[in-house]
């Protein structure tokens, strides 16, 4: 076998473990919480020894962070949510009705993943302070990303005349924010169709004229 081959063997096998290490952390936190659960529980699940986790991560804290962020994201590629190729089609949508369509779409996808793991990272900044100081507090990555929509819907045919992009941003920030999706889909029972459907009624009627 050549160096190359042994080398890509070795990247996949370290990719597979990441990712077999990250899905246990995810179940356990989201069925037990963040603080009844210790790295030996995930090395268990996982299928791996416990230094395993600490060569791979560190601590606890630093799994936690790669986890909501591979969450948000869907993989764990290096790449942000503003760039991302669904944030992209969206924004180069013809009409701001179009836009709205596409971005609530693609929003409603990531929520489906963040949602739940949402919950974990507030009992786990309830428990351990330091969880907190793993991401800035100078701005909210969530309300840049919905100014980036915003910016762009209002420049659209088809948006409110009236409508500013710190209204627009403001408006995509809250109807599309984790808290709202749990509260319909999760306690009351929406499925994520009726959720979607809503979501895009509800923002065009708010961003878009006619």
């Amino acid at each position: 076998m050549s160096d190359v081959k042994r080398t890509n063997k070795r990247a996949q096998k370290a990719k597979e473990t990441r990712q077999r290490i990250l899905a246990a952390a995810l179940e356990l936190f989201v069925q037990d919480g963040y603080g009844a659960t210790n790295l030996q529980d995930v090395a268990d699940k996982a299928g791996v020894a416990v230094q395993t986790i600490y060569f791979v991560f560190g601590n606890k804290r630093a799994l936690l962070k790669e986890l909501v962020d591979v969450t948000i994201a869907g993989d764990d590629e290096p790449v942000a949510t503003m760039d991302r190729p669904w944030y992209a089609a969206a924004l180069a949508a013809d009409t701001a009705q179009d836009m709205v369509r596409a971005y609530v779409a693609g929003t409603t996808s990531v929520l489906e993943r963040v949602a739940p793991i949402g919950r974990v990272l507030e009992a786990a900044v309830a428990s351990d302070p330091e969880v907190a100081a793993l991401w800035p507090h100078d701005v909210d990555p969530r309300y840049v990303v919905q100014q980036g929509a915003a910016k762009a819907l209002v420049a659209k045919p088809g948006a409110r005349a009236e409508l500013s992009a710190e209204e627009a941003a403001d408006l995509l920030y809250g109807l599309l924010s984790p808290e709202l999706y749990l509260l319909f889909v999760h306690e009351r029972g929406w499925p994520r169709e009726r959720w979607e459907r809503w979501a895009e009624q509800t923002l065009r009627a708010q961003l878009c004229s006619g």
